[in-house]
């Protein structure tokens, strides 16, 4: 691996790309929370975002353009690119061309067949190369394995999913943008994490059906979507995103032959990093209040007070990085590859072209 800072005693040293919504509320402070890591190299072009970066982080360097970064190589232990959705593979493979090992922020490409190539490449090079799925790591994610690994809920029938809001005036943005080349729309920005979250907890997928509808004034591409998921061993899931939704439905709805699970609200650990909090040894972090704890029952409804309260296991965001530092030096496995990155993106593709054709898509 590239770089002078792998010996036990020194912190790996990160070179972060973009320092927008994901590389400033999430990387960046994710990094520096994080044992045995250290943000060395921060690149942006924008003045206010230069600005931002070195009042968060005085010490850091701050370059205008990732090229600064490939040209201090040897001074970098791994890159990470959280700049918009059309530079994730451009940028990526720059890192790892470089012979640096990179972490990419969600989708990591617009297609499963890029999201393969740059695990090749990775491969080929011998480096690390890790997508950023935090949502891993959110706290009803992480009570819902538990609870299923428990067996309470017998044997899963129906996982529903939802990544609602209420945003019913357009924010602005290429995250909104129709242009297929920008990689918008909620179907890759939100659907990346429930399709990852739906393949991790009930496995590979089958069949996928689709609806994307574009609800808002002036919207250019899905901002209201649904897949429907068939899973090889049989459990549907049904996934919701998003910006339209007047009454909130319920984050998780599961199924099961014995029982069943229903979990409102959201993991508090975005809110907290927003708001300029930041991970901290000793300090409670991804707990939420009793009253949102999800409940388990059968026969009846969580809202009229049905079914039994399960204590929700803290969000853990940093676990993410500290894999990452463990990964680099030998000591652990990478947290999400990009393999499994393409096996959500052929869901997200075959929901695209659901969505297009009116049809039921079958994955092979």
């Amino acid at each position: 691996m590239t770089g002078t800072g792998t010996g036990t005693g020194s912190p790996l040293r990160v070179g972060l790309v973009g320092y927008g919504l994901a590389g400033s509320v999430f990387h960046a402070p994710l990094i520096a929370a994080t044992d045995g890591l250290t943000l060395d190299t921060v690149t942006t072009s924008h003045p206010e975002r230069r600005a931002q970066a070195l009042a968060e982080f005085p010490d850091v360097r701050v370059a205008a353009s990732p090229d600064e970064l490939w040209e201090r190589a040897d001074a970098l232990d791994l890159v990470v690119v959280a700049s918009p959705n059309k530079t994730h593979v451009p940028m990526a493979t720059a890192g790892l061309e470089a012979g640096l090992p990179v972490v990419v922020d969600k989708p990591v490409a617009g297609t499963a067949a890029e999201a393969r190539a740059l695990a090749a490449l990775a491969d080929e090079r011998g480096l690390l190369l890790s997508v950023f799925q935090n949502r891993r790591w959110d706290n009803d994610f992480l009570t819902l394995r538990r609870l299923l690994a428990s067996g309470e809920l017998g044997d899963v029938q129906r996982f529903e999913s939802r990544f609602e809001r209420w945003r019913p005036q357009l924010k602005g943005g290429w995250r909104e943008s129709g242009a297929p080349e920008e990689i918008g729309g909620l179907l890759y920005d939100l659907g990346s994490h429930v399709v990852d979250q739906a393949l991790v907890l009930f496995g590979p997928a089958v069949r996928v059906y689709a609806e994307a509808d574009v609800r808002r004034p002036g919207a250019e591409t899905d901002d209201d979507t649904f897949i429907a998921v068939t899973h090889a061993n049989g459990v549907r899931s049904h996934l919701y995103m998003s910006a339209t939704t007047a009454q909130l439905g319920p984050r998780f709805r599961v199924l099961g032959s014995s029982a069943g699970f229903v979990k409102y609200g959201l993991d508090p650990q975005e809110a907290a990093l927003r708001e300029g909090r930041r991970p901290a040894p000793g300090v409670p972090w991804g707990v939420e209040t009793e009253s949102l704890w999800g409940r388990l029952g059968a026969g009846e409804s969580p809202l009229t007070g049905g079914g039994t309260p399960v204590p929700t296991v803290p969000g853990d965001y940093p676990s993410y990085y500290a894999a990452i530092a463990s990964a680099l030096r030998g000591t652990g496995e990478n947290p999400v590859t990009a393999l499994e990155a393409a096996a959500a993106l052929d869901v997200l593709e075959a929901a695209r072209r659901s969505a297009r054709e009116g049809a039921v898509v079958e994955l092979g």
